[in-house]
């Protein structure tokens, strides 16, 4: 039944609000000090004026007593409307301040309110009551922004990843009707081309969930310490033949400091960093360009570069090439095949192993140069060259 309380239950009645308990306060504070000050008027006032009387010289008893009853009457009288004064004045600027508190906390409680219902760009005034109301209010701004940012981000990857999703699965539906109606066969051709659009989403699939556990921080490692030669040495063979076909000129050039650095690493993640930087390379030079791998020591650090002479990248696009499913021509990086998160991997990964990863380009048709900068085992315990691996 509507408005019905269960039985052994009360109704719970609202609690009160801030500014009745910023007047229940004061009020208590104001009536333990005038009971204070009641005490200490009653307990030292008589005895003082007792002994200035003594002192005046004054003998008869009665006028004594009949002085001190009156300094008495007096004080207390004095004391009591001084007392009655001080609250209601105390009550009235105690009411006027917290209406004021009240009233500006209102802004903050309606920001509150508008991002609870997805408002990201609600924003909370600055109060005007102290450092500390301003920093609230400026916490709540920065985490509203941040809160919009994460949203928009949501938005987008969500966009992005039924648009990635969508083109293999229209080929596989229109296909597999085409099959059934007995306009296509199921020839070899075919089934490898569906294989490749099943492959395509499976990758993408493990790609993201690759990038997501790696920035949650729950992407697993098993390091162990390797050679940043055979890292380099590695990446350079898978990507060398392709390169070749693709009439791409490919170079490698390590120095000496490098070539001996000892990394403790994941040696297929890292592996996969340096994969996926060549592949994107590859894709945005065209046939004549060149794609150069150069690894370098620089103090505890071994810096790795891919620099290319493709298609460049736009001076604004620089800072979010790293955010997933982020694209600087969408058009034409759906053309070359990519996922849109193999820059995002990357990120995750050199970031796991408590490195960076940065772009340098100088516009379009001018190249482009990651590099990623990896922390070297200072531990020379270890032969160059050797791996160690660690249990």
């Amino acid at each position: 039944m509507t408005g019905s309380v269960l039985p052994g239950r009360r109704a719970r009645r609202p609690a009160p609000g801030l500014r009745a308990r910023l007047l229940a306060a004061i009020a208590i504070a104001v009536l333990a000090g005038s009971l204070t000050a009641w005490g200490v008027a009653s307990a030292v006032g008589p005895p003082i004026f007792h002994a200035h009387l003594l002192e005046s010289g004054t003998a008869d008893p009665v006028v004594n007593r009949h002085a001190e009853e009156a300094f008495g009457a007096a004080s207390g009288l004095s004391l009591v409307l001084a007392l009655v004064a001080a609250a209601v004045t105390s009550i009235v600027v105690s009411a006027f301040l917290a209406r004021r508190i009240q009233r500006r906390l209102a802004g903050v409680r309606l920001a509150a309110e508008q991002v609870a219902v997805g408002d990201y760009s609600a924003r909370a005034p600055l109060m005007g009551m102290g450092a500390e109301f301003d920093e609230l209010a400026g916490a709540f701004n920065t985490m509203a922004a941040d809160l919009g940012g994460i949203e928009a981000a949501r938005t987008r990857m969500l966009s992005e990843l039924a648009h990635e999703m969508r083109t293999p699965a229209s080929v596989l539906e229109g296909y597999l009707e085409a099959i059934r109606d007995g306009v296509e066969h199921a020839d070899e051709p075919t089934i490898e081309m569906l294989r490749a659009q099943v492959a395509r989403l499976t990758r993408l699939s493990q790609d993201i969930t690759l990038v997501t556990t790696a920035e949650e921080g729950r992407l697993a490692m098993r390091r162990t310490r390797v050679p940043a030669r055979r890292l380099l040495d590695d990446a350079a063979a898978q990507i060398v033949g392709r390169a070749a076909d693709a009439d791409v000129g490919f170079s490698v050039e390590v120095a000496s400091s490098a070539a001996t650095a000892l990394l403790d690493a994941d040696v297929d993640r890292l592996g996969q960093v340096l994969t996926n930087l060549l592949d994107n390379a590859l894709r945005h030079t065209p046939p004549g360009g060149r794609i150069e791998l150069r690894a370098a020591r620089v103090g505890d650090r071994l810096r790795i570069t891919v620099r290319d002479d493709g298609e460049g990248i736009p001076p604004e696009h620089l800072p979010r090439i790293f955010d997933r499913f982020y694209r600087v021509d969408t058009a034409r990086d759906r053309a070359h095949g990519g996922s849109g998160v193999g820059l995002s991997i990357v990120r995750s990964i050199t970031e796991a192993h408590g490195g960076s990863v940065s772009a340098q380009s100088d516009g379009p048709a001018r190249g482009t140069a990651i590099v990623v900068e990896l922390p070297a085992v200072t531990d020379r315990s270890a032969a160059p060259g050797a791996d160690a691996s660690a249990s």
